[in-house]
């Protein structure tokens, strides 16, 4: 890190209707350090990178990058300047290959043509150059999200980028992914000085990672401080303006041994997208009052697990009960009519609809109940929406109100739509991927209070996540899965962190087969 300064801000605001998303922000980012950017949902931080990006115009003040104001902010402005941008939700082409990808927009050619093999050829080089490894003749729709992410980057770099903004990018990265992504990070600033912005949720990251931390919060910027001269709970107290405590969380027992099992998953067998074995005969039972985690690098079977329990994907072997009732030949929608409801992992993708408004997303499963439609036909507005704007409140979602569509609210509070609307359901079986990602530290620290009070309120709850800490805070058990398979089942009292990673990478297996 330097002392030169590569971007300045100097009292930028951004005025959305109804929301000021940034209030009189001045910063300065310094040419060749790891900038981390830090606040709640709805804090800021995205909506000023996006001005630095060009995909907005600040409403006052000005962006001065490599010495020169910006005038016309535009994404193309920007990458001629030098910057680029991963977001949190990539934008790739699904049905092109990796090499396709990165080269999209600048293709080599060969006459009228183009030049596949020149393509391949720039991202071999590139993968050298960075140690970003993908095999360049994939399809982008059968890597999986971590290699996706790295197709983002790779395209970035390809444009020139020496300024490289990454949105939450650890969200839907493994553990050693992550290790690898920072790797990657600490070499191209130290041999290529470039500068890397980091937005992001995950305080030890930005200990881990960071030169220096900005931390936002309400529009504004309230602190700038060497990460070497903070620790993580006053970031956190930075962020949400008082202290929060994410320690351990009690598990008064609420089991009744003689109750009959919630849900039982037995010798389970389910395939993947590809026709692969995804599921390989993996059994247990839940019970109401608990939280039964499931651990494991991602890509080992779990998604194909919590969809085959909602009946999102076929069983091809073994069965599932709800209760007595087996769900074999059922829909999603009957599953739900027996109790089940579902937060899943991709919140674009399954959670939501982004160009509906947030009030048609939380009334999704209840239209044709007697207290907001007329013979499930005539829809009762007013009773809709002040549905709506209760949940609206009380899941602290945050916004420009309930009429905005979903797609215009930050990652963390579409992930709080989803969550809001699915335990609002008070199922006796609740199955949640993923509940926090992409989620505030202060937004965690209550939904993770939502999740441990349906558990003592004596719902069920099957818990899938990649991360290890709130896996250990919440589940009474937990079983390790990989390659589709159980590879043990653990108190999280019981066992450390660094053993249970060893069953999470196979270790245990040959027991299990």
């Amino acid at each position: 890190m330097t002392d030169e300064t590569i971007v300045s801000f100097r009292h930028v605001s951004m005025q959305f209707p109804g929301v000021l998303a940034n209030d009189d922000v001045s910063l300065d980012i310094r040419k060749g350090e790891v900038f981390a950017l830090v606040g709640e949902n709805g804090a800021g931080k995205s909506t000023l990178m996006n001005i630095l990006y060009g995909m907005n115009a600040p409403t006052t003040g000005k962006v001065i990058v490599k010495g020169q104001e910006m005038t016309r902010f535009s994404p193309s402005e920007a990458i001629a300047r030098g910057v680029g941008m991963v977001h949190q939700h990539f934008m790739l082409t699904p049905s092109f290959t990796v090499a396709q990808n990165i080269t999209l927009g600048r293709e080599p050619r060969r006459g009228v043509f183009s030049d596949l093999k020149k393509a391949n050829a720039i991202v071999e080089d590139l993968v050298r150059e960075y140690g970003l490894k993908v095999n360049p003749t994939d399809q982008v729709d059968e890597i999986s999200v971590g290699l996706q992410q790295r197709v983002e980057i790779l395209k970035t770099l390809h444009r020139g980028a020496d300024l490289l903004i990454l949105d939450e990018p650890t969200a839907v990265l493994t553990p050693q992914e992550t290790d690898e992504l920072f790797h990657v990070i600490r070499r191209i600033v130290r041999e290529k000085r470039m500068t890397i912005i980091i937005i992001t949720h995950k305080l030890y990251e930005v200990m881990a990672i960071s030169d220096r931390v900005g931390v936002m919060r309400a529009g504004r910027l309230v602190g700038v401080e060497h990460t070497r001269d903070v620790n993580e709970r006053m970031l956190a107290s930075m962020m949400v303006g008082h202290e929060v405590l994410l320690g351990p969380m009690a598990h008064p027992s609420v089991v009744n041994a003689e109750d009959a099992p919630a849900v039982t998953v037995e010798n389970v067998q389910v395939l993947d997208n590809r026709g692969l074995p995804a599921v390989r005969g993996i059994s247990f039972q839940l019970r109401r009052g608990e939280i039964l985690g499931i651990a494991g690098i991602e890509g080992n079977g779990q998604s194909q697990l919590v969809e085959a329990v909602t009946a999102l994907r076929p069983l091809r072997g073994g069965d599932v009960r709800i209760g007595a009732t087996s769900i074999r030949g059922l829909t999603p929608g009957q599953v739900r009519a027996l109790g089940v409801a579902h937060v899943p992992e991709d919140r674009l993708k399954t959670g939501v609809s982004a160009p509906a408004d947030v009030t048609d997303n939380l009334i999704v499963g209840r239209e044709k109940q007697k207290q907001f439609s007329l013979m499930g036909v005539h829809m009762k507005r007013r009773a809709i929406r002040r549905y709506a704007q209760e949940l609206f409140s009380r899941f602290d979602i945050r916004g420009a109100g309930v009429d905005v569509p979903v797609g215009s609210l930050s990652g963390g509070n579409m992930q709080k739509v989803v969550v809001a609307r699915e335990f609002a359901f008070d199922t006796p079986v609740l199955v949640i991927s993923q509940p926090t990602r992409g989620v505030d530290i202060g937004a965690m620290e209550a939904i993770h209070q939502f999740i441990m009070d349906k558990r003592n309120s004596g719902c069920a709850i099957l818990l899938v996540s990649a991360d290890l800490d709130e896996l250990y805070r919440l589940s009474d058990r937990l079983l390790t899965i990989y390659e589709g398979r159980v590879t043990g089942e653990f108190v999280p009292s019981a066992i450390e962190k660094a053993e249970l990673s060893y069953y999470m990478t196979g270790g245990g297996k040959e027991a299990e087969a």
